[in-house]
């Protein structure tokens, strides 16, 4: 995949030497350019904490602003989850059409006792308590409706454990811990929460954007459900229209997250990921995020 990465610095340079316009700047000084734009911009919400993480191979460009903050994950634990899966339907362990029954009785972590999800984006899977879904469908509905049932079917049945050491393989080990399912009321109130770092998610998003996370089959496989996503009011509203993303959002109450593969036509794919905490609404949080979208983009794809 190195060889890809350097064809796609090649092209890139190349590209810009044909130009009329001014060359692209060295990868340094566009950094520097774009982290100074993003904090101009972050400095209009000072109550907020935003965290922004960039990777793009196309331009050399490594940004992390306030990239090792610990904030907690929401739905983008979905995202570890998801690559934990084709990451085991690779190795054959199992299979995309193996199913698991649909029920909604969890074991908390703190000390085993049951729980149940009382709050959905999505409330298909609750008809079908009592029956069987695929992994496939379950995966896709974590994914594209943040499926929170589907999330702690899969989880439970893939091991918390092999999802955090399959994303600290990758790159993960700067904060992001998936410690247990959504709505562990027990787990919250102790403070053992899914949390995130937007460096561990870009770190993430970048391996499977080149085929380095399971394979170059499965990684688009897990790009083609992440292009599914349907809340994009984040990162897809700041780019410019029909810009294909594949993405994985979250939010819960005064936190706001994107977590990006943004694949412009035409271009190479770059990664951006924004997270947000401290504003008054989910949908504050979403505007400011999808701000920050527009000037990263005008700045890697001028």
């Amino acid at each position: 995949m190195r060889l890809i990465a350097l064809c796609l610095l090649a092209a890139t340079a190349a590209a810009c030497a044909s130009s009329p316009s001014v060359p692209m700047p060295p990868a340094p000084s566009r950094t520097a350019a774009l982290e100074a734009a993003v904090h101009a911009q972050m400095a209009r919400h000072p109550d907020a904490l935003i965290a922004v993480s960039v990777r793009d191979r196309a331009t050399g460009v490594r940004l992390d602003v306030n990239g090792d903050s610990v904030v907690h994950a929401a739905s983008t634990m979905k995202l570890p989850i998801l690559v934990e899966l084709y990451r085991r339907v690779a190795l054959g362990e199992m299979h995309l059409t193996d199913s698991l029954l649909v029920v909604n009785r969890f074991a908390s972590l703190v000390d085993g006792s049951p729980y149940v999800i009382e709050d959905d984006s999505d409330d298909g899977l609750y008809g079908r308590i009592g029956q069987k879904a695929t992994l496939e469908d379950l995966g896709e509905r974590m994914t594209v409706v943040s499926s929170n049932l589907g999330a702690n079917l899969l989880l439970q049945h893939l091991g918390a454990a092999n999802v955090q050491a399959t994303l600290e393989r990758l790159g993960g080990t700067h904060g992001m811990q998936v410690r247990r399912g959504v709505e562990d009321g027990k787990a919250y109130r102790a403070g053992l929460n899914n949390v995130a770092t937007s460096r561990d998610l870009a770190e993430l998003l970048d391996r499977v954007a080149y085929g380095e996370a399971v394979s170059s089959a499965a990684d688009a496989q897990i790009r083609a459900v992440l292009l599914r996503q349907r809340f994009n009011a984040m990162i897809p509203a700041g780019l410019p229209p029909g810009t294909p993303v594949a993405h994985k959002t979250g939010w819960i109450t005064r936190h706001s997250h994107d977590a990006a593969i943004v694949m412009p036509e035409g271009q190479p794919p770059y990664v951006l990921v924004i997270l947000t905490k401290g504003f008054a609404t989910n949908e504050a949080g979403d505007a400011a995020g999808a701000e920050i979208a527009r000037i990263v983009h005008a700045g890697l794809r001028p």
